[in-house]
């Protein structure tokens, strides 16, 4: 006979989250809230969040200490390169990386980090 284990779990709906001024650098970044699923600078800046541009937010420019990975949810970013990473897009930076992004029209993107970023 198997038993099973019930575990502790958390169920983000992304359309019903209170955000939160997105203040990972300190101070709050103007047009820029997240929701914090799983993130936790404390230890590392691991973890994962939901992160809401609205229109014509920027980014601080940064370099990546480890991996960050994201799913464009909706609407559209641009990086600082001009690529544009579009609805459905999984993206990834690696470790040394660095840039920064904008938008015209908002998005939303659910975003993995495994270390914290360094503000430029």
């Amino acid at each position: 006979m198997n038993t099973l284990i019930m575990t502790e779990r958390k169920i983000t709906n992304f359309y019903d989250v209170k955000f939160k001024p997105f203040d990972n650098y300190g101070l709050a970044i103007e047009g820029m809230s997240w929701y914090k699923i799983s993130y936790d600078k404390e230890s590392g800046g691991n973890g994962s969040y939901l992160l809401k541009m609205d229109p014509n937010a920027k980014s601080l420019p940064h370099t990546h200490i480890g991996y960050e990975e994201f799913l464009m949810v909706e609407g559209e970013l641009i990086d600082s390169d001009g690529k544009i990473f579009k609805k459905g897009d999984f993206v990834t930076f690696e470790p040394g990386s660095s840039h920064s992004s904008h938008t015209k029209d908002g998005c939303l993107i659910l975003v993995f980090m495994r270390g914290i970023n360094k503000p430029l």
